[in-house]
C-alpha cells in the first residue's frame, strides 16, 4: 500500500491505450477524496448491455489531478479540477468537448440530489447541449469497475474514507457509511490512522496503555515526542495525510501490538457492518439468505497484502453472515467504471427510444 494515496494505489490492467480518435467518445471520471482519474474510451456500438466488451477495453487517454470532493477543498477547486482532468484526458486522446456522447462522474461528496443538480449545471457550460451527463457518488463507478458496468450487488470502499453502496436487480439503490470523519467513517483510513493517533496521545498522557504507535508513528513523521503530535496534525488536516499512517499501524499490529490489533479488529467490524446494512435494505442475499452476489473490494484499506490482511478479514465476517456473497477485486479502475456506465445508460437510452 502506498503511503500517499490510499484511494488510488493499485495498478490497473485498464486496457491498451491507443492514440487520437475523431470519432465519437465516452469519458469516465473518478473523483476522490485524495485524487481525480479520467479516461476516454472511443463510443461503443449501442446494441445491448449484454453483449461482450472488448477485451483488452480500448482506452485512448487517462488523465490524473487532485481531489474534487467539494466537501474536502471547496467548490471552486472541486470545479477546477474536474474541468482539469477532463480536458486534459480529451487533449491526450486528440478529441475534444464537441466529440463527447455521454459523461459519467463518480465524485466523492455527492451525497444528494442537490449536489447532482449543482454539478450537472456547470457542466452545462462546458459540454454542447447534446452531451448525455450523469453524476452519482464515486461508490457508482467503484461497483462498475468490479462489474464491468452493471449495476448489481454492493461495493465496499475503504482507502481515505469509506462507503457501502448497493444495486438490486431491479433498480433499488442503498448506501451506508460514507458522511466523512466527522460523522464516523470508522473502519476507513483516516478513521484507522485517527485512533491511532488518539491511542498515542492517550499512553503519553496517562490516559491509556503504552503502545507501540507511539515510536512507530513518531519515527514515520520525523518527530521526537507525542507532544508534537498536536501541531502537526492541526497544521494540515486532510483527510489523506492522516489516513497516510494506516501502514505503521497495520505493522504494529503484526508485530503484536494489542493496540493496534484491536484498533484494526474494530475497523473490520465496521466495515463489514456497513455491507451488511445494505444487504439487508436490498435483500441481495435472497429470501433464504443464501442468494449470490457480488462485493466488490475497492481502497487502499483492503489491499494492504500483509499478514494481517483487513480485506481478507472483511470479507470473513461476510461469508459468516451471507454465504452467497463473493469477493470481486476490479480489474479496471473505477474511472472505467465510470465510462462504462455511461455507455450502458446510452445503450438503456436508447432500447427505450426503439421500444417506445
Amino acid at each position: 500500500m502506498k503511503n500517499s494515496d490510499l484511494n488510488a494505489d493499485k495498478v490497473y490492467e485498464n486496457g491498451g491505450i491507443g492514440g487520437g480518435c475523431d470519432d465519437d467518445v465516452v469519458l469516465g471520471v473518478d473523483g476522490g477524496t485524495t485524487s481525480t482519474v479520467c479516461v476516454c474510451m472511443p463510443l461503443l456500438p449501442l446494441i445491448s448491455s449484454n453483449q461482450n466488451l472488448p477485451n483488452p477495453l480500448p482506452i485512448l487517454a487517462r488523465a490524473v489531478a487532485g481531489s474534487s470532493n467539494h466537501n474536502s477543498v471547496g467548490e471552486s477547486a472541486s470545479k477546477d479540477t474536474l474541468e482539469k482532468v477532463m480536458s486534459e484526458a480529451l487533449s491526450k486522446s486528440g478529441s475534444n468537448w464537441s466529440a463527447v456522447r455521454a459523461v459519467c462522474l463518480g465524485v466523492s461528496g455527492v451525497n444528494h440530489p442537490t449536489d447532482q443538480d449543482r454539478i450537472i449545471h456547470w457542466l452545462r457550460d462546458i459540454f454542447p447541449s447534446h452531451v448525455k451527463l450523469y453524476v452519482h457518488n464515486d461508490a457508482l463507478a467503484a461497483l462498475a469497475s468490479g462489474t464491468m458496468g452493471k449495476l448489481h450487488g454492493c461495493v465496499l470502499i475503504a482507502g481515505t474514507g469509506t462507503i457501502s453502496y448497493g444495486f438490486s436487480k431491479d433498480g433499488r439503490e442503498a448506501r451506508s457509511a460514507g458522511a466523512g470523519p466527522v460523522l464516523g467513517d470508522w473502519g476507513s483510513g483516516y478513521g484507522i490512522a485517527a485512533q491511532a493517533l488518539t491511542a498515542v496521545v492517550r499512553a503519553h498522557d496517562g490516559r491509556g496503555p503504552q503502545t507501540a504507535l507511539t515510536d512507530c508513528i513518531l519515527k514515520a513523521l520525523s518527530l521526537s515526542s507525542p507532544d508534537e503530535l498536536i501541531g502537526w496534525t492541526y497544521a494540515d488536516p486532510s483527510w489523506a495525510r492522516i489516513a497516510a499512517l494506516v501502514p505503521d499501524v497495520v505493522s504494529c499490529a503484526e508485530s503484536g501490538d494489542q493496540i493496534a490489533h484491536k484498533i484494526l479488529v474494530d475497523a473490520v467490524q465496521e466495515l463489514a457492518l456497513s455491507v451488511k446494512a445494505v444487504v439487508q435494505r436490498l435483500s441481495l442475499c435472497g429470501a433464504d439468505g443464501n442468494g449470490s452476489f457480488p462485493v466488490v473490494m475497492v481502497g487502499g484499506v483492503l489491499e494492504a497484502n500483509k499478514s494481517w490482511d483487513i480485506g481478507k478479514e472483511v470479507i470473513n465476517c461476510i461469508h459468516k453472515l451471507y454465504p452467497g456473497a463473493y469477493p470481486v477485486r476490479p480489474e479496471v479502475e473505477p474511472a472505467v467504471g465510470a465510462a462504462l456506465l455511461a455507455w450502458n445508460f446510452l445503450v438503456k437510452e436508447s432500447e427505450r427510444h426503439h421500444n417506445s
